[in-house]
C-alpha cells in the first residue's frame, strides 16, 4: 500500500462541539465537521430543541438557544452519543416532556446509570418499557444540580453527557464517578467545555463540580482528523506492508485512539509524527503480539484484533468489558466473526485472547451493522488467500463513509457482489 489519504474528522469532537455550540449564546463555526448517519442525528436533535444550523461548503454555522420541548419524538437513529447526550440536555427544556429513541440496536443500549444519576439532580426521566433502554423519555422544567453519583464502567458518555448540561442547572452540581472507562473521551469533553467558556473543577476523573448558571459562549473550532478511523488505515499498512502518509490529525486535541501509534511501534510498525500528520511504513512481515489493556480505547478492539492475525504470538485484549454495549457486542462479535476464519480465540468477560492462525480460510463475515466491525473484517480479508466477502458495507457511513475508497486509493484490491 502507497500513496495519502486524509482520515475523516473526528466523531466524538463533531458531536460535542455541535451540543455545545447548540446551547451557546451568539453564532459558532464548527470547521471542517463530520457529516454521517451519527453526527446527523445529533446536529437533527439540536435543531429539533431548537438551534439554528446552517450548512456551508466546510463548516457548520450553529446560533445556539435555550433548549425547548421538540415538537415531534427525536430518533437518533444508531447513535449512542446522541441518546446519551439529549436525554441530559433536554431536562433543561422548560416544560412539557421529550421522547428519544432509534434503531433497534439503540433501543439494546443501557439507559439506567444516566437515568439515576439524573434522577439525583431533580431530573424526572424514564424508559417506556422500564428495562433501562430507549424509548426514553424527559420531563422538563429544568435541572435543580446538587450532588449526584454515577458507576462510569459501562460508558463515558453518561459521564460526558451530564458534565455537558450540567452547567446550565439551576444549582451547583457535584458529581462522583466510580470506575471511569475511556477516559480520554471525557477529556475530550473538558477540552471543549473550557474553549466554550464553562468552568469545571475536577480531581482527576472521580470528582467534578460544576459551577451553575453558566453560559456556553460562541467559538470557531476546527474538528480534528479522526484517529480512530487512522487506526484502520495504519493497520492495514501494517498488515499487508507499504509507506502511507495520513494526513489530518491535531496530536494538541486529546484522543484516546492515538494510542494505536504507540500500539503498532510495538509490534515492530514504523510510524514518523509531523505537526498534522503521520506517515506509516512496514515491510508486511510478522508482528509482535502481546498483552494490551484497551480500557481507555475500547474502540481499538477490533482494529487490535485484526493486527493479531499477523502476529508471531497470542494477542491478548483486557479492560474492555464495556466494548459489549457498543453498537455490538464487540467482544462476542468478534470472537464469533474471526473463528470462522480458523483462528482460535479465547472470548473473556474483559477481552479476547487471539492466538497466531497457522492459515486462514476464506468465509463470509458479517459486520453485523456495525461500522467498526466492518472495518476490522475489512482488513482480516486482506489476509486470506483470494479475500473473503464481507457484509455490511453499508454501515460505514456512521464513521468513515470513504473508507473503502481510500483502501483502493492505496493499493487494495477489491470486488463488490
Amino acid at each position: 500500500m502507497v500513496g495519502e489519504v486524509t482520515v475523516p474528522p473526528s466523531k466524538s469532537y463533531t458531536h460535542r462541539a455541535v451540543a455545545m455550540a447548540s446551547l451557546a449564546t451568539g453564532r459558532s463555526r464548527i470547521k471542517n465537521p463530520l457529516l454521517s448517519r451519527d453526527t446527523n442525528a445529533t446536529i437533527a436533535a439540536c435543531r429539533a430543541f431548537g438551534a439554528k444550523i446552517t450548512q456551508t461548503d466546510s463548516s457548520l454555522l450553529i446560533d445556539g438557544t435555550d433548549p425547548r420541548t421538540p415538537d415531534d419524538v427525536v430518533n437518533v437513529e444508531n447513535s449512542g452519543t446522541t441518546l446519551r447526550f439529549m436525554t441530559s440536555i433536554l431536562s433543561l427544556v422548560p416544560r412539557g416532556h421529550s421522547v428519544l429513541t432509534g434503531d433497534s440496536s439503540i433501543r439494546r443500549r443501557p439507559m439506567e446509570p444516566l437515568l439515576d444519576a439524573l434522577g439525583r439532580l431533580g431530573v424526572e426521566a424514564w424508559t417506556t418499557r422500564n428495562n433501562g433502554c430507549a424509548p426514553v423519555v424527559v420531563k422538563g422544567g429544568g435541572m435543580r444540580g446538587g450532588r449526584s453519583t454515577m458507576k462510569g464502567d459501562v460508558s463515558s458518555q453518561f459521564v460526558s453527557s451530564l458534565l455537558i448540561s450540567t452547567p446550565k442547572a439551576m444549582s451547583d452540581s457535584s458529581l462522583q464517578v466510580a470506575g471511569a472507562v475511556s477516559r480520554p473521551y471525557i477529556e475530550a469533553t473538558l477540552t471543549l467545555s473550557k474553549l466554550f467558556g464553562v468552568k469545571i473543577d475536577r480531581d482527576g476523573y472521580e470528582r467534578f463540580e460544576i459551577p451553575s448558571g453558566q453560559s456556553y459562549t460562541q467559538v470557531n473550532f476546527t474538528v480534528p482528523g479522526d484517529f480512530s478511523s487512522a487506526s484502520f488505515v495504519m493497520a492495514a499498512v501494517a498488515l499487508v506492508g507499504g509507506a502511507v502518509r495520513i494526513r489530518g490529525l491535531n496530536p494538541a486535541l486529546p484522543q484516546g485512539d492515538s494510542a494505536v501509534v504507540d500500539i503498532l511501534r510495538g509490534m515492530g510498525v514504523k510510524i514518523e509524527a509531523r505537526r498534522d500528520s503521520l506517515s506509516v511504513s512496514a515491510s508486511g512481515s510478522v508482528l509482535r503480539g502481546g498483552r494490551f489493556n484497551l480500557g481507555d480505547t475500547p474502540d481499538l478492539l477490533p482494529v487490535v484484533s485484526a493486527l493479531a492475525l499477523k502476529c508471531d504470538t497470542p494477542v491478548e485484549i483486557v479492560g474492555v468489558a464495556h466494548a459489549r454495549f457498543k453498537e455490538t457486542d464487540r467482544i462476542a462479535i468478534v470472537a464469533k466473526e474471526l473463528s470462522k476464519l480458523g483462528v482460535r480465540i479465547e472470548e473473556r468477560r474483559d477481552g479476547l485472547k487471539v492466538y497466531p492462525p497457522s492459515k486462514l480460510s476464506p468465509r463470509r463475515l458479517d459486520a453485523h451493522d456495525d461500522h467498526r466491525m466492518f472495518m476490522a473484517f475489512s482488513l482480516a480479508s486482506m489476509l486470506t488467500p483470494g479475500g473473503t466477502p464481507v457484509l455490511g458495507a453499508e454501515c460505514l457511513d456512521v464513521s468513515y463513509p470513504s473508507f473503502l475508497t481510500d483502501l483502493k486509493s492505496l493499493g487494495a484490491r477489491m470486488r463488490s457482489d
